[in-house]
């Protein structure tokens, strides 16, 4: 009977490729995580209110929406969310005792509270824009042309600007 031995050449090479062949495929797996942050309600703030000061029968007035005497409204929520900003109430005249005066009305916005700055938009149409990105905050300025008349009556007159402002979803 004859005796075959493997040399430790074929035994090495044997178990290379042992080692080489395919194993059986294990399975693998990995997680996420999903997560939402829920915005924080709008909260919309009279600041300062719009202020012609006394005027003059016969004398027009002006007030800039980057005047420190334009009204200005502040709004805070989630931080870079857009809003649509729209007034349900912007008046075309002031009424008191006397005739009512003729109003017309100028806005800007911006992100920080600085009237001097910002982008003017159109109040009729309302603007749709984001907040802050760190702070959450858009600052509204209003600003507009009282029309006087001579022999216009003493007293005090007024109007409601109402700003209304809603998160667009995006």
């Amino acid at each position: 009977m004859k005796k075959i031995t493997l040399s430790s050449v074929t035994a090495g090479t044997m178990l290379a490729a042992l080692a080489l062949a395919p194993a059986k495929a294990e399975a693998q797996s990995a997680s996420i995580s999903a997560t939402a942050t829920v915005a924080t309600a709008l909260n919309v703030n009279n600041v300062r209110d719009l202020g012609f000061g006394t005027v003059i029968p016969g004398f027009n007035r002006t007030i800039l929406a980057t005047d420190a005497t334009s009204g200005h409204f502040q709004i805070v929520g989630g931080a870079n969310a857009e809003v649509a900003v729209s007034f349900s109430s912007l008046p075309g005249v002031l009424t008191g005792p006397g005739a009512d005066l003729a109003l017309s009305l100028t806005a800007n916005h911006n992100v920080t509270d600085a009237a001097g700055v910002g982008t003017g938009f159109v109040p009729a149409g309302g603007v749709t824009t984001r907040l802050d990105t760190s702070t959450g905050e858009l600052h509204v300025y209003m600003g507009g042309t009282l029309i006087v008349p001579a022999g216009q009556v003493a007293g005090l007159y007024s109007g409601t600007i109402t700003l209304d402002a809603a998160y667009t979803g995006n």
